[in-house]
C-alpha cells in the first residue's frame, strides 16, 4: 500500500499560493514565515522531482503536479473545514447571536462580504449589525448590547479580548488639478491652508488628526464633514478640500481618474483594525472562525492591506 505523503498543510500552502499569487502574501495569509513556506514547497518539489510552479510567471503558472495538488485541495479542504465546524457544533453547540458594532464608516465595504460567508458556514448563528455609528463600541459589548466590536486601537484597560485583523494605509485625496497634485507625498504643513473633509467623528478618532496634524501642531484652515463617502469625494473632486480615506474605499474612483491619491508623509499614514469581544464570546466555537473568515476575505480582496 502506498503511504500518503501529502498533508493538509501542503494543500493549504498551494491553495494560498494560488489565491494570493506570491510566496510573501501566501505566508502572511497562513500566518507562517516565508522561509517556512519556501521549505515546504522545496520539500514537495524534491519529493515529486518537478517544480510546482514557474517562479517568475505573473500570474503564477502551476505545473501539472502543482495543478493536481490544487485540484485535491479544492476537494478536500472545504470538506475538512466543514467537518471541523460540524464537530464543534456537536461538542459545544453552534448556535448563538453575533451582533456587530463598528466605529468605522468604511468598514461595511469589507464587513458585509465576510458576514455573507460566515452566514453560510454558521447558519445557526443569528447575525446582525448594530445600527448607527458608535464612538465607543466596546461599551456596547460590556453592556451586552453587542458581541463583537470593530475597533481601531486596542485599549489594555478594557476587559475584552482583541482579535487582530489588518493594517492599512490612509491616502490623501485631492482634486486632479490641485496645486499639490505633483507632490510625491503630503506633509502635515500641506494641510494648514486646506479644508479637511472627513466623516463627522471626534478628532481623536481621525487618524490624520491624531497621528499627523495634532502632533505637528497643524490646524486645517477649514473643516467639512459628511456621512457619505461619495459626497466627500465629490467635494474633493470639485476642489473644496482634502480627504483621507483607505485605498479600498476609493479604488474605483482612482481607476476612473475622478480624484488623485497621495501618501501622507514619506512613510505613509497607517491604521489598524481589530475585533473586540468579551472573553466569554472569544471561547464560542464560531468566534475564531469569524475572525479567520474576515482576515482571509479582506486579505484576498482589499488592496494594500497587511494582516496583523
Amino acid at each position: 500500500m502506498l503511504s500518503p505523503f501529502l498533508e493538509l498543510r501542503h494543500l493549504r500552502t498551494l491553495s494560498a499560493l494560488h489565491e494570493t499569487g506570491s510566496l510573501a502574501r501566501a505566508a502572511q495569509l497562513l500566518n507562517v514565515t516565508q522561509s517556512a513556506l519556501s521549505h515546504q514547497i522545496k520539500f514537495l518539489e524534491e519529493r515529486y522531482g518537478s517544480p510546482l510552479f514557474e517562479r517568475k510567471s505573473v500570474p503564477l503558472k502551476f505545473s501539472a503536479i502543482g495543478e493536481r495538488i490544487l485540484e485535491l485541495g479544492a476537494k478536500i479542504l472545504p470538506e475538512v473545514e466543514q467537518a471541523e465546524r460540524d464537530l464543534l457544533r456537536l461538542s459545544q453547540g453552534g448556535g448563538g447571536t453575533l451582533r456587530i458594532v463598528v466605529e468605522c464608516h468604511t468598514c461595511f465595504d469589507w464587513l458585509i462580504p465576510a458576514m455573507d460567508v460566515f452566514r453560510q458556514r454558521w447558519p445557526d448563528v443569528e447575525l446582525d449589525i448594530v445600527s448607527g455609528f458608535h464612538p465607543d463600541p466596546v461599551a456596547l459589548i460590556l453592556q451586552n448590547r453587542a458581541e463583537v466590536a470593530i475597533v481601531g486601537e486596542p485599549d489594555d484597560n478594557d476587559p475584552v479580548v482583541y482579535h487582530p485583523l489588518f493594517r492599512y494605509e490612509m491616502l490623501a485625496l485631492i482634486a486632479k488639478h490641485h496645486h499639490l497634485a505633483e507632490r510625491s507625498y503630503l506633509e502635515a504643513q500641506d494641510f494648514a491652508d486646506e479644508v479637511l473633509i472627513s466623516y463627522p467623528i471626534p478628532d481623536d478618532m481621525l487618524d490624520i488628526m491624531r497621528q499627523v496634524l495634532m502632533p505637528a501642531g497643524v490646524n486645517p484652515a477649514g473643516r467639512r464633514t459628511s456621512e457619505l463617502t461619495v459626497a466627500m469625494l465629490q467635494l474633493v473632486a470639485s476642489g473644496r478640500g482634502i480627504a483621507t480615506l483607505p485605498m479600498w474605499t476609493v479604488q474605483s474612483y482612482l481607476d476612473k481618474g475622478y480624484v488623485t491619491a497621495k501618501p501622507v508623509s514619506k512613510q505613509g499614514l497607517h491604521a489598524h483594525l481589530y475585533m473586540a469581544s468579551t472573553p466569554e464570546v472569544a471561547q464560542r466555537p464560531w468566534m475564531a472562525d469569524f475572525v479567520r473568515i474576515t482576515r482571509e476575505s479582506t486579505f484576498k480582496t482589499l488592496p494594500g492591506i497587511e494582516l496583523l
